[in-house]
């Protein structure tokens, strides 16, 4: 069948959405209604296809994204499902990053929640479109018009309701189709598989010709001649209805909006046609541009342009590495043109390496299906790619281009970690490279003040599970020091002057004289070193020996050994000598001379601040507020939903540790709550005097 599928019948799309939403309930769904899989496996009873890590098994959450491939209606759809625990969220920046649609799925008691955001924002940084589908519509409590105003209030989306559910909770049935304008219901016998059509019941007709108006209005107000064929009290067809909205959702001017309940086998199909109907194919998206460098720009080079079509050179964005026990590295790749056969040598423009394809799989979560060639729109696992990292460009040697890569968010928290015995030491060393090689946001550091190797992470769960991987897949017992916060230093004011490294040792010297400005930049904007040598006062050749030895020093503060950010340096003058002068001592001179300023510049520590939403019943609400008030956090809104207390709030990430606990026992089990990174703030001074002379007594600062 797959031969034969055209790349306008061709959708790419994930599930993203808050964590307990029910995204990997509602793909083992999609697996079964397109007879993928011949019976249901329950994230509940650990069966569930697409969470086959021991660890997802266990603790009935998506930890990596499980990609499969899946027919409906001849049409190939290749789902990535994400995980909704914020400590992951790379894999869903990663999987937007090359997906053409998505599924954004709602809790219909919970609305919008606060990971909701977050990968709303991240699918809107890459201009990916969105169905909605408001999942969990049998519980007490469901809300699918809520869920919807909340989408249109707080994410600021245009969802518009395409279905409308029958009955709530233990009432909800099945939906109302408002294009079509019957009744669907959802046969249990055969677990949902068979949908049944019917005249929509009397009890909601009012109801489905208001939600029907409101849609139509909703999709004529993007096209102009439907406009006015709706103004004239005309009645537009079905073919232009689906035609505009179409047009109008890959335009991100529609969200269209569904509804049903994927643990009572209620309302999935739908939810497929709509994304077989109104999601973008490949050639529905625009052309994929390459990124020109600076030389390339100056030359007036024109940026190499790629379509998706096989017959276009071959281009592939690596999006996600895996280390296979069976096969080695496997390297996630999207192919935006061109075809790929088994054994080809590409291109991989990020690494300027020519690397050779040993194999091409198709994956079904941790079943591999081999194929001979993969084509434009398609994504697959490469096996053979040892060299190639997450966000590195394949291509045609003969035809390079460079994509843009992926940006991941930078660790928050670091433990130290040592093996049990020193026989386990290179099985540590070998684990911790593999995971590093696999998730672009957990980092391997060692810190030879105190010869500890230190791991960094998004969150005490996310480091929790890369320990527990260790142990199983790669047989380390480790040792793990306390969470640490990853905090950063900053200037707050401008220092400026010069520094000189000469040394004479008998033979030829060294000499390096800089002139440095240090100079405070918005909050996350990227660092900038900026050449201002004028007259050859240093020579070009020693000018990266600076920038160098100035990247160096940021990597470790002088104030308290965190990272340097929010910062831009300039090189303004110098000196240089005939003899001595070489790239080294330019690089010294331009490390010490950056932490000498960076000292005078009154540095400051910063600190994560958590944006983070606690949820109670009312009578342990005081509790809750005081809590927070204790942890130095702010409350920053407070409100009610679906019955429960919420408080939103941004509190220190250093003042969060085990607050798990501490909600369970304030509310007795009854509360919960959700954080994720916000901002980085300055430290108060009291505090931030206490880390600098612990850091100092720890031998962390020099």
């Amino acid at each position: 069948m797959a031969s034969k599928i055209t790349l306008d019948k061709v959708r790419n799309i994930g599930i993203m959405a808050h964590i307990d939403a029910g995204k990997t309930t509602t793909s083992e769904r999609i697996l079964y209604y397109t007879g993928v899989n011949h019976k249901i496996g329950e994230v509940h009873d650990g069966a569930a296809t697409m969470d086959f890590m021991v660890q997802e098994q266990e603790r009935g959450i998506t930890i990596g994204s499980a990609a499969t491939t899946c027919y409906w209606r001849e049409h190939q759809i290749t789902l990535i499902d994400t995980p909704g625990h914020v400590d992951f969220t790379a894999e869903v920046e990663r999987s937007l990053r090359v997906l053409d649609g998505a599924v954004a799925l709602f809790c219909a008691v919970g609305g919008v929640q606060p990971q909701s955001e977050q990968v709303w924002r991240q699918s809107e940084k890459y201009n990916v479109p969105k169905i909605m589908f408001v999942n969990k519509m049998d519980r007490t409590g469901a809300d699918f018009f809520g869920a919807v105003e909340d989408v249109k209030t707080i994410l600021k989306g245009n969802a518009v309701p395409i279905v409308i559910p029958m009955g709530a909770a233990d009432t909800f049935v099945g939906v109302i189709d408002l294009i079509k304008m019957k009744a669907l219901t959802f046969d249990d016998a055969s677990l949902g598989l068979k949908v049944v059509e019917s005249d929509i019941p009397a009890e909601y007709k009012e109801q489905a010709e208001e939600w029907r108006n409101k849609m139509v209005e909703s999709i004529a107000e993007t096209d102009d001649a439907l406009l006015e064929k709706f103004f004239a009290g005309e009645e537009l067809t079905r073919d232009e209805l689906m035609s505009a909205l179409r047009k109008a959702t890959i335009a991100r001017q529609i969200v269209p909006a569904l509804c049903g309940s994927s643990f009572k086998d209620k309302g999935v199909q739908p939810m497929l046609d709509a994304v077989v109907d109104f999601l973008p194919s490949p050639l529905d998206l625009p052309d994929v541009v390459g990124q020109l460098t600076k030389a390339d720009e100056e030359a007036g080079k024109q940026a190499p342009i790629r379509k998706a079509s096989d017959s276009d050179p071959f281009t592939a964005l690596a999006f996600k590495i895996v280390a296979d026990k069976h096969m080695g590295k496997l390297v996630y790749a999207r192919i935006y043109s061109g075809v790929l056969h088994t054994g080809d040598t590409i291109w991989n423009s990020t690494r300027e390496q020519d690397q050779r394809v040993a194999r091409i799989v198709r994956m079904h979560a941790k079943q591999q299906q081999p194929l001979e060639e993969a084509h434009a729109g398609d994504i697959v696992a490469l096996v053979g790619l040892a060299r190639t990292r997450t966000g590195d460009t394949l291509c045609d040697e003969d035809n390079p281009i460079h994509l843009e890569s992926i940006e991941f968010p930078a660790p928050v928290i670091s433990i130290s970690i040592k093996p049990s015995s020193t026989a386990d030491n290179e099985k540590l060393s070998k684990g911790l490279q593999a995971l590093a090689d696999e998730d672009p946001t957990f980092v391997v550091s060692y810190d030879e003040e105190t010869e500890e190797t230190i791991i960094s992470g998004m969150g005490e769960l996310h480091l929790e599970i890369i320990v527990d991987r260790l142990k199983r897949e790669f047989g380390v017992e480790a040792k793990v020091g306390r969470p640490e916060v990853a905090y950063r230093e900053t200037i707050t004011k401008s220092a400026e002057g010069q520094y000189k490294f000469v040394k004479q040792s008998g033979g030829s010297g060294q000499y390096g004289d800089v002139y440095l400005r240090l100079e405070k930049v918005e909050p996350g904007k990227e660092f900038e070193f900026i050449d201002a040598i004028v007259g050859g006062a240093i020579p070009g050749e020693f000018i990266p020996a600076v920038e160098k030895g100035v990247r160096g020093a940021m990597e470790k503060g002088p104030y308290a050994g965190y990272p340097v950010v929010d910062l831009k340096v300039t090189l303004y003058d110098g000196s240089y000598h005939d003899v001595d002068s070489s790239a080294i001592a330019f690089e010294l001179a331009a490390r010490m001379g950056f932490k000498k300023l960076m000292l005078e510049g009154a540095p400051q520590l910063l600190e994560p601040i958590m944006a983070v939403e606690v949820t109670m019943p009312e009578d342990y609400f005081g509790a809750v507020s005081g809590s927070i008030g204790q942890r130095r956090g702010r409350i920053e809104s407070m409100g009610e939903k679906a019955g429960l207390k919420v408080i939103n709030a941004m509190v220190p990430l250093s003042e969060m540790f085990g607050y798990s606990n501490t909600v369970r026992t304030l509310t007795q089990g009854r509360g919960g709550f959700t954080m994720i990174f916000n901002s980085y703030e300055p430290v108060p001074n009291n505090l931030a005097l206490e880390i600098v002379e612990k850091r100092k007594a720890e031998g962390k600062v020099r």
